[in-house]
């Protein structure tokens, strides 16, 4: 790829170091990324599963949420927002979010934390431009909504994660899955979840820029870890069942047809304290009630060869569908995909076909995730 590709985008702070460790940067959601290092994805992706690996992933949006006046005023707001229960969250944990549009589909999906004071929130990258004003927007009246720009974004990924984090910062040993801390350390206060994107324990770490070269060498320094691309943090989280805002969700998919509803708590459903009241609540509330027109479900080819986004489905003659992610699983050593079919054909065992270069190759609707997952709960 050629220099001239990349200079139009922006540099992550760490963009030295992973050039140093022979990373091989490409655009992806406006910056310059690495996608792999010298050992290659298949490697990355295994050392993470069977030891530590560590990611950055500062190219996401980190906002924090303070309210103007009360807290409660903001969390009505930001609940608003969203199908998802803000006013049962603790302070000191973490929730996964979906902010929805009137017509029911997702317009990004979000982790947001309860600091005491006030909410801290990592948006995708590619959504940054929209979340940000969509805030704005929602909650300009009751929060200031500021946009963290001096901060950098680690996450340190697999079953060695806590021994090695716990030798520099202690208290991450204690923490539970979705657990967030904040800790003053030689790096800056770092902000710390238990939480990621690969199916495996592991933390996402906050850092001060001017901390993130100490933290991300110190890290680095442990035997345990390895630096990991984008390859390899795609093929983990596909093994892992999760989705990737932009390709299996958008703003035309509903949380229902997603099989996100467990995101989707009592309360903000039929009957529940505070049932409805998000954008999109009548579609989101009758499709669970009544059955979505269209399922994500896990696929499995038959083979070796992957079978990639964009793949169509076919039931017989007809079309019935189409992968929103595919590739191979180097953990489950088979090529894995997930995409949309109608749910007559969504259970698990059910034969269709994905055409491949013009060939209609079988697939099997199969459960996910694919490679177990390993949060500590």
């Amino acid at each position: 790829m050629g220099r001239d590709s990349l200079s139009d985008l922006l540099r992550l702070g760490l963009h030295d170091l992973h050039t140093s460790l022979q990373g091989k940067m490409v655009p992806f959601a406006g910056y310059e990324m690495p996608v792999q290092y010298a050992a290659g994805v298949m490697k990355e992706h295994l050392h993470t599963r069977a030891s530590a690996g560590l990611f950055d992933v500062s190219h996401m949006g980190q906002v924090l949420l303070r309210p103007k006046g009360s807290m409660e005023a903001l969390v009505a707001a930001f609940e608003a927002m969203m199908p998802v229960d803000v006013a049962s969250l603790p302070e000191g944990r973490q929730r996964y979010g979906l902010f929805t549009n009137e017509a029911g589909g997702i317009l990004d999906d979000l982790m947001f934390a309860n600091r005491g004071d006030h909410f801290y929130v990592v948006v995708n990258a590619g959504r940054k431009a929209h979340d940000i004003p969509h805030m704005e927007l929602h909650l300009g009246a009751v929060a200031e909504v500021v946009a963290v720009k001096d901060r950098a974004l680690l996450a340190l990924q697999g079953p060695r994660a806590e021994e090695v984090l716990a030798g520099l910062v202690p208290q991450v040993a204690a923490m539970r899955f979705m657990d967030v801390l904040s800790v003053d350390t030689v790096f800056g206060a770092l902000w710390i979840s238990r939480s990621g994107y690969t199916g495996e324990d592991g933390f996402e770490i906050s850092v001060p820029d001017d901390g993130a070269e100490g933290l991300a060498k110190a890290l680095l320094a442990h035997e345990a870890v390895m630096p990991i691309g984008l390859g390899a943090r795609d093929s983990l989280r596909l093994e892992a069942g999760l989705c990737l805002y932009g390709h299996d969700l958008d703003e035309t998919v509903s949380p229902v047809e997603a099989g996100l509803t467990w995101a989707i708590q009592k309360s903000r459903r039929a009957g529940g304290a505070r049932e409805g009241g998000f954008p999109g609540a009548e579609r989101i509330l009758r499709e669970l009630a009544e059955g979505p027109s269209r399922v994500r479900v896990g696929l499995r080819p038959e083979g070796r060869a992957p079978m990639r986004e964009g793949t169509e489905l076919f039931d017989g003659a007809d079309v019935a569908g189409a992968v929103t992610s595919g590739g191979f699983g180097p953990s489950v050593e088979a090529p894995i995909a997930m995409g949309y079919v109608p749910p007559a054909l969504s259970a698990l065992g059910t034969k269709i076909e994905g055409e491949v270069r013009g060939k209609r190759l079988p697939v099997t609707v199969s459960a996910m995730p694919f490679h177990p997952t390993n949060y500590k709960r």
